[in-house]
């Protein structure tokens, strides 16, 4: 006899289905586990008594599918998040950006712009932020636009100083930003040469060729086949030499892509597109 966890099951299913369908964001190929848990939290926020009573709504409201949309999709960040990782970065990545007279960096899947402004940040502190540009790229239309705006929790600044300082930051991270009531505005010049714009990596194309490319704490939540997918997409844009940067419980092993690549440091997983040696990026 079929339960009721059972037809919810069933309904979730319907439902990711038909938003493919009619709005064409596709979940399928998300990890199941973490799909269900965000639907759920979801559904329980909503007015609506089961997944079978919104879905007629939800094929038919743009707005409301946008935002579940927005419900299912992480979109949760700080400032040099794992601190090691962009001390690393300044280390073994940006001396190859500087034999670059221009270079071109994708943030893929970037939320609500937290590693964006990090990452702009490094860039002008070696000296490159005017010679690089950023494509920050999320799913999320909403988490898009508060990463355009670049205003954060003034509370969570305190963190913020501690993970900058720890990554090697070279000024007070206070610079950055101007604090106003209970919100931080991060300083607009960093946003200069960066370009925000909505991107599905479940079934949008590539860009044009980058020397950089971050993907961090993304690919967690993807099936092995969109993973593999994701990971064949930034292959196919990213230079010869240059950089592919994943989430630290992500990996390259075992993965199509794994023998072009090599890790430029245990435990960061950045990883080097192979061509020749390059100087400064070795272990």
């Amino acid at each position: 006899m079929i339960n009721e966890e059972d037809i919810t099951h069933v309904e979730m299913s319907l439902l990711v289905q038909g938003i493919q369908r009619v709005h064409g964001f596709d979940f399928t190929e998300y990890g199941t586990a973490s799909l269900q848990r965000r639907l759920a939290q979801w559904l329980a926020s909503s007015s609506y008594a089961s997944f079978g009573a919104a879905l007629p709504v939800l094929l038919r409201d743009r707005a409301l599918c946008i935002s579940l949309v927005q419900g299912v999709t992480v979109n949760v960040s700080d400032m040099f998040r794992d601190p090691f990782f962009f001390k690393k970065l300044r280390e073994k990545v940006i001396p190859h950006l500087l034999t670059y007279p221009h270079a071109k960096i994708w943030v893929a899947g970037c939320a609500s712009g937290e590693e964006v402004y990090s990452l702009a940040i490094v860039l002008r502190e070696e000296g490159i932020g005017e010679r690089c540009r950023i494509y920050a790229t999320d799913l999320n239309q909403a988490v898009l636009e508060q990463a355009r705006q670049g205003i954060f929790p003034l509370r969570n600044m305190q963190q913020y100083t501690r993970n900058y300082q720890q990554s090697g930051g070279k000024a007070a991270f206070s610079d950055y930003y101007v604090a106003r009531y209970e919100r931080a505005i991060i300083d607009p010049t960093l946003a200069r040469n960066v370009v925000f714009a909505a991107h599905n990596l479940a079934t949008d194309s590539d860009f044009s060729e980058m020397q950089l490319i971050l993907c961090r704490n993304v690919l967690i939540y993807f099936k092995l086949p969109l993973k593999e997918r994701v990971l064949g997409l930034f292959d196919r844009c990213l230079s010869a030499g240059g950089f592919l940067c994943l989430g630290t419980k992500e990996t390259l092993d075992g993965r199509d892509i794994a023998n072009r690549y090599r890790e430029v440091h245990p435990r960061t997983r950045i990883y080097c597109k192979n061509y020749g040696d390059i100087a400064g990026v070795r272990t």
